[in-house]
């Protein structure tokens, strides 16, 4: 397979002629449902995403950081082991199956998931970058979903305005950089290079020539990130402060049975959690998926440990349980922090002449893009979008379209909203919804813990046992 999409103008659309699915943002989790739905015969569905072309956390590829879930966890494999969109077919294609299975690697390098997303991105007929979702509405009159667009030229100008009509829309808009509030001042020091994790390794040079650097955050990326500053900067002259509000540097929760948090079957029992219950659940549950892989603490470790063996210790200060409480510029050409300790309850201040904030990211919201729909969309006391076990918005029943969500949903499926290796099962259960069949048959059973007292829902191989609401596309033989 070679590249075939660059960019190409998808065909316009009739309320005559609808499409049965528009997707809204190519990141992983839409790029899964659109590989596969590319093998469904006769589902017309399109992707469209603002940026020219695919990259997955650009800022993030550091040289040698591994993706914390295995190679499995690909786009499809989790669903379909022979669909033609996996990891080992990428491998095939490139000629490193051998390679691949002689280094023995269950875990990959993020930089070789981005160039696998990428290949599939460049070959999937049904995706179209530079393309903006503007607007979607729902017509009552057509009982279709109207969603307008912006297609942009090569510097991201707009060029000309569109409008496809879908029965079904899937929103995958991903993620954004998550600031506290009390660290915004920080956004406004141009002087002093003070930058999220996310984007990195596009200011690392800058931040190398800093004096003094400041780590904020406990996660993976704040690790990482440390890790990688520590390695660049000369022994005995590290300068590096790693803070974290957390109360230890605390690896992240990797045994077997933790791990079947991110199973389909507690997916599901999370669900059907009420609403108060799942609320109390999810702030106690950050060390599934916040905490740092083990090896990356043993790396850290092993680092600052060899920079002791001919006496003195790194001048790097790790401190955890400690909270920035403001923050402001000094002087235009150095920022301060005013931290607080959270268990001495003691107070102190740290200045600094580069910050690097790890605070991770946060859903983006779907008010704006989904303001012509705000009238249908059924929320919860907290006026977040309810959405029901199939990853649909509980919609008004007047509307008969179904309204699929990607990673906007930990209020409702919990923990393993974001994690990629539920994204093939997502994608399977939204598909074989969508068009009432099961082109992809899912498990009954995932995890050998029962979370539950009671009996879970009995599921089929489709996924589910129920009432089918919305549009449901027949595929065509």
């Amino acid at each position: 397979m070679t590249g075939q999409n660059a960019n190409p103008a998808p065909p316009l659309t009739t309320p005559e002629e609808p499409r049965d699915l528009v997707g809204i943002g190519i990141g992983p989790f839409n790029l899964s449902l659109a590989a596969l739905a590319h093998p469904l015969t006769g589902l017309d569905a399109a992707f469209y995403e603002q940026r020219p072309g695919f990259h997955w956390h650009p800022g993030l590829l550091i040289d040698g950081a591994s993706l914390q879930v295995p190679f499995l966890a690909d786009l499809v494999t989790l669903a379909d082991p022979a669909n033609p969109w996996s990891f080992l077919s990428y491998l095939k294609t490139r000629e490193r199956l051998f390679p691949f299975y002689f280094a023995e690697r269950f875990h990959i390098q993020r930089a070789e998931y981005d160039a696998y997303c990428r290949w599939v991105s460049e070959n999937l007929p049904a995706l179209h970058f530079g393309h903006q979702v503007d607007a979607v509405r729902w017509n009552p009159e057509r009982d279709l979903f109207e969603v307008d667009f912006t297609q942009l030229d090569a510097d991201g100008e707009a060029e000309a305005l569109g409008r496809t009509y879908t029965k079904n829309v899937a929103v995958g808009v991903g993620t954004a950089p998550f600031i506290p509030e009390p660290l915004k001042p920080l956004a406004d020091a141009p002087a002093v290079p003070v930058i999220h994790s996310a984007d990195y390794l596009l200011h690392r040079d800058r931040l190398l020539a800093a004096d003094h650097i400041t780590v904020i955050g406990s996660g993976q990326s704040g690790a990482e990130v440390f890790l990688d500053l520590l390695r660049h900067r000369p022994p005995g002259a590290e300068k590096i402060h790693w803070l974290a509000r957390t109360e230890a540097f605390a690896p992240m929760e990797y045994s077997k049975l933790g791990l079947e948090h991110f199973t389909p079957d507690y997916t599901r029992y999370f669900h059907s959690l009420p609403q108060s219950v799942r609320d109390g659940l999810v702030p106690h549950q950050w060390q599934l998926h916040k905490g740092i892989d083990a090896d990356t603490i043993a790396a850290i470790h092993e680092e600052l440990y060899q920079r002791t063996l001919h006496g003195g210790w790194p001048d790097a200060v790790l401190t955890p349980g400690v909270s920035v409480r403001t923050a402001g510029r000094v002087a235009n050409t150095r920022v301060e922090l005013h931290l607080e300790h959270l268990q001495q309850g003691t107070r102190s201040r740290l200045t600094t002449d580069a910050v690097v904030l790890a605070t991770g990211y946060r859903e983006r919201p779907l008010d704006q893009l989904l303001a012509g729909l705000d009238p249908y969309i059924r929320r919860d006391s907290a006026e977040r979008p309810r959405i029901d076990e199939q990853y649909r918005l509980v919609l008004d029943p007047s509307v008969t379209g179904d309204i699929y969500v990607q990673n906007a949903e930990r209020h409702t499926h919990g923990v393993g909203a974001p994690d990629l290796g539920l994204a093939a099962w997502r994608s399977a259960t939204i598909l074989n919804t969508l068009t009432g069949t099961s082109p992809y048959p899912l498990p009954r059973r995932t995890a050998f813990t029962s979370f539950g007292l009671q009996e879970p829902k009995q599921h089929t191989a489709t996924g589910l046992i129920g009432e089918q609401r919305g549009n449901l596309v027949r595929l065509k033989n």
